[in-house]
C-alpha cells in the first residue's frame, strides 16, 4: 500500500475491518476480563440492590436496553433506564437507597453521564460504569468500573464496543447470578459464521430504499434499534425501530410492499413472539427480510433473508446484530456514502 493510500484508506475499510475484529475482540475479553468482572459482580451481590437503573447513550443505549431484559428475566430485578437530564439540567434530588446505577458508555466521556454518576453515587447508589476507557471521566465517577477491552475504535460508527459491551454485560449478571461465563465461548465462533455469509444481495435490493423498518421482541428487541440506528447514521435512510408488539398497535398502517421490514428473530420465545407480527405483515404484503430461524422464514414464505445466526436467546444480540452492520457498510457504500465517516457525527456527543 503506498504512502498515500495509508493514509486515505478506501471508504468503509475502517468499519469493516472493525466489523470483521469482533470474534477476537470477544474471545480476548473473555481470556483478560473475565475473573476482573466476577469481582465486580460479586461486590454487586453482595451489596444486594433491589432496583438498577442503566444510564447511557445512543448505541450504549441499546446495550443497557440488552442488559435490561437480562436483569429482569434471570434476577428478577425491576429495572429502569435512567432520564440523565433531570439530575443534571433539573437538579433533582433522587432517593436511590439499594439501587445499582450502570452508567454504559463506549468513551467514558460523555459530560452528562459522569456527572449524573455522581449524583446517583451521592445520593446513595452504588454506581457501575461499564466503558471502553478505564481512565475516562465516567469511569471516575463510578464506585465500580467494567473495562470491556475492544480496542482503540477508529470508525465513527460503533461496532466491536457495541458486542464488547453486550457481552460484558452478559458475563457481569451471569456471575451476579452465579454462573460461570461459560456459554459465552460459543460467541466468537457464530460471529464468524455470520461474517462469513454476505449481505450483499440484501444491500443491493434495499439501496433505493427510502424508509425501513426494523422489528424485534424480547431479547431481538435492542437488535432491532440498533440495526435502525446503524442504517441511519451509515446510510442516511430514514429507519425506525419497533417492538412487535407497538408494531401492531397502530404503525403497521403504514407499512406497505415498498418499504422494507427487517424483522430480527432469536431462537427461543422472541420468536414465537413474532410470528403474529409476520401473519399480519404478510396479510399486508410487506417486503420483508428475516434475520433469524429458517423454520420461521420457511413457514411465512419469506425467501429475502439476512441469516440464521444459531446462539442461545439470551446471547443472539451478540451474534444477530453483525449482519446489520454489515448491511449497514454494503448500503451505504451501494449509495455512495463512507460508513467510516458519516456527516455531522463525533465520537464523543456532549449533552445535559
Amino acid at each position: 500500500m503506498s504512502t498515500q493510500d495509508a493514509a486515505h484508506p478506501a471508504p468503509g475499510s475502517l468499519m469493516g475491518a472493525e466489523i470483521a475484529a469482533q470474534p477476537q475482540v470477544l474471545a480476548g475479553q473473555l481470556d483478560r476480563q473475565l475473573r476482573a468482572i466476577r469481582v465486580v459482580a460479586e461486590r454487586v451481590r453482595d451489596a444486594d440492590p433491589r432496583f438498577v437503573l442503566l444510564a447511557a447513550r445512543g448505541t450504549s443505549d441499546h446495550a443497557a436496553l440488552y442488559a435490561k431484559y437480562l436483569l429482569e428475566t434471570e434476577l428478577g430485578l425491576p429495572c429502569g433506564l435512567a432520564s440523565m437530564s433531570t439530575l443534571t439540567a433539573y437538579g433533582t434530588t433522587p432517593r436511590l437507597a439499594d439501587t445499582l446505577w450502570v452508567a454504559v458508555s463506549q468513551s467514558g466521556g460523555s459530560p452528562d453521564l459522569a456527572e449524573s454518576t455522581r449524583v446517583a453515587a451521592a445520593n446513595g447508589a452504588l454506581t457501575l460504569a461499564v466503558t471502553n476507557a478505564p481512565d475516562s471521566k465516567v469511569a471516575a465517577a463510578a464506585h465500580l468500573q467494567v473495562d470491556i477491552d475492544a480496542g482503540p475504535e477508529l470508525s465513527v460508527a460503533a461496532t466491536k464496543t457495541y458486542t464488547a459491551q453486550l457481552q460484558a454485560l452478559w458475563l457481569l449478571i451471569d456471575a451476579w447470578r452465579g454462573g460461570d461465563g461459560r456459554q459465552a465461548r460459543q460467541v466468537p465462533a457464530a460471529i464468524q459464521q455470520v461474517l462469513d455469509e454476505s449481505v450483499a444481495l440484501v444491500a443491493t435490493r434495499y439501496r433505493f430504499a427510502d424508509r425501513v423498518l426494523t422489528v424485534g421482541r424480547g431479547f431481538s428487541y435492542p437488535t432491532a434499534r440498533e440495526g435502525a440506528l446503524k442504517l441511519m447514521e451509515t446510510s442516511y435512510v430514514a429507519a425506525q425501530a419497533f417492538s412487535g408488539a407497538d408494531l401492531l398497535h397502530g404503525p403497521v398502517a403504514m407499512v406497505d410492499v415498498h418499504h422494507p421490514v427487517i424483522v430480527c428473530a432469536p431462537n427461543g420465545v422472541g420468536a414465537e413472539l413474532l410470528r403474529p407480527v409476520l401473519n399480519r405483515l404478510g396479510e399486508v404484503g410487506a417486503e420483508v427480510c428475516l434475520l433469524g430461524p429458517s423454520s420461521l422464514a420457511d413457514d411465512f414464505g419469506i425467501t429475502t433473508r439476512l441469516g440464521d445466526p444459531v446462539v442461545d436467546e439470551q446471547l443472539s444480540p451478540l451474534v444477530q446484530v453483525v449482519p446489520f452492520q454489515a448491511l449497514a457498510r454494503e448500503m451505504a457504500l451501494a449509495r455512495g456514502f463512507d460508513p467510516d465517516h458519516p456527516r455531522g457525527l463525533r465520537k464523543v456527543t456532549e449533552t445535559r
